[in-house]
């Protein structure tokens, strides 16, 4: 059996989710990390059978010579490391934010094309179980048409003078949040559902003062296919399910014939017109992180490492998500529907 030799850059909060599914992937072998803080970095270490740590990435690199390099820092880092990874042909799993900014992130993406290595971000929404079994029902177009779709989200971990600082304080300081760290998902996955987005009118606020960018947002999506989506989002208010970080919230949509629900469990039904609201069997489980999408998602680099075919959150396409992202920030800024301009210039599928 093909073993992949990997290592990976960060131990923070997040980081524990990779590291935890990386062991459970019989191809891989994640031989080092590198962390800065010693002390986080020998934990992950530790906890993970990791054989070796290091404090600084370029000489992991060049010592281990691996396959395949996680990169799971903050995202400006993302470019200098990807940069010295990708001149040594070394493929790369970057976690999201891609990068502080559009021109760096389309940089990124550049380089990555011309250097030939294998490039995916780590985009693990679009890879929890419903969002899959959801696909499978509109392709297999159980409700017909699709016309309408809403999504609610309260993640109630923003509020009060300590927000964020359990967890990740770091979101305290971004001056872009809410779309930045946790849209970006929904744009990823509504794109993923729907297809292609046309244009976007957003509202933006920031409800909780002592941090710096936004916690709130009604964001309104028109795809091409003639369906209208929103997505009512608050990190401020909380929830009233037992776990706010498994769904993340609930979707309803409306088809011609039908609706289809996820419901904040994991549950997803189908109701077609003048019958009864039928829940579908589908596997998901409340393992590692949201449905174990991270497993799925590394699975799913992995996969494609071994069959040469095309990451589905690959570098370009991830750039049309990044585009609508912008035109977000850019509609709640003028107060008016911005359409999406996804013409990336030189950077084609």
């Amino acid at each position: 059996m093909k073993k992949f030799r990997g290592v990976a850059v960060g131990a923070g909060y997040f980081s524990q989710f990779q590291y935890e599914a990386w062991n459970r992937i019989p191809e891989v072998e994640i031989v080092a990390l590198c962390n800065r803080n010693v002390d986080s970095g020998k934990s992950i270490q530790q906890t993970y059978g990791i054989a070796r740590h290091y404090t600084d990435y370029k000489e992991m690199i060049d010592a281990e010579q691996p396959d395949f390099i996680d990169i799971i820092t903050p995202p400006e880092t993302h470019l200098d490391i990807c940069s010295y990874a990708a001149e040594r042909g070394i493929h790369i799993i970057c976690q999201k934010p891609l990068a502080p900014s559009m021109d760096e992130a389309i940089k990124l993406v550049e380089e990555m094309k011309a250097s030939g290595v294998r490039f995916m971000v780590h985009e693990n929404w679009r890879f929890q179980p419903w969002y899959r079994q959801i696909k499978q029902l509109l392709d297999e177009q159980l409700i017909g048409q699709v016309h309408t779709v809403y999504f609610r989200s309260r993640m109630g971990d923003g509020w009060g003078e300590n927000a964020y600082i359990p967890r990740q304080p770091y979101f305290r300081d971004y001056p872009r949040l809410l779309i930045y760290e946790n849209g970006i998902h929904f744009i990823d996955t509504f794109r993923y559902l729907f297809g292609k987005v046309e244009r976007v009118n957003a509202h933006l606020r920031k409800l909780n003062q002592v941090i710096k960018g936004e916690d709130w947002a009604q964001v309104q999506f028109e795809f091409d296919n003639g369906i209208f989506a929103t997505w009512d989002a608050s990190r401020y208010n909380e929830p009233n399910y037992p776990n706010s970080r498994y769904t993340f919230g609930e979707m309803l949509i409306d088809g011609m014939n039908g609706s289809i629900r996820l419901y904040p469990d994991g549950m997803v039904t189908v109701q077609q017109l003048g019958q009864d609201e039928e829940t579908q069997d589908y596997t998901h489980q409340n393992v590692n992180f949201a449905g174990d999408c991270v497993f799925i998602t590394q699975r799913h680099f992995v996969d494609g490492l071994l069959s040469g075919q095309e990451f589905e959150t690959n570098g370009v396409d991830y750039l049309k998500s990044l585009e609508v992202q912008e035109a977000i920030y850019d509609s709640a800024q003028r107060k008016i529907p911005v359409k999406i301009n996804q013409d990336l210039g030189q950077i084609d599928n």
